[in-house]
């Protein structure tokens, strides 16, 4: 069951600087920033409401970020939507049609499991579907 927005995903070139903007933008300084591996980005969260903006900068020219800022600009990458069970919400949402960039959960950032629907399948929008890691 989806729950709520978890974020919003915003590819960026340079993380410090544009930490410094969003800083400005929302009055405040960044919840925590991290990297991820397995996703060769690093990542800067800043709360609004029951949601975050995530600030996302590749560590790799070969990193999905990377490649979608080459292609597109900085922008907005991704709305992350926050579920109850990933594995099920991956199935459910496979037997409505929508196809996923890997079906299997990878370790994201701020200790959660997230899996990627492929954009060709929601009118464009990378989604991101995210479960808080027990």
């Amino acid at each position: 069951m989806i729950k709520k927005i978890n974020h919003i995903g915003i590819a960026v070139k340079n993380l410090g600087l544009s930490a410094e903007i969003f800083s400005k933008l929302f009055s405040q300084t960044v919840l925590h920033t991290e990297t991820v591996s397995e996703q060769n980005a690093a990542i800067a969260f800043f709360p609004i409401g029951e949601s975050s903006i995530e600030l996302i900068e590749s560590t790799s020219p070969e990193s999905a970020v990377s490649k979608f800022i080459d292609k597109r600009g900085e922008g907005i990458h991704h709305i992350c939507l926050d579920v109850d069970n990933i594995k099920s919400e991956i199935e459910r949402l496979k037997n409505h049609g929508f196809q996923f960039i890997s079906e299997v959960p990878s370790e994201g950032g701020d200790g959660y499991w997230v899996a990627f629907i492929h954009p060709k399948s929601a009118n464009g929008v990378l989604i991101e579907l995210c479960e808080k890691m027990k």
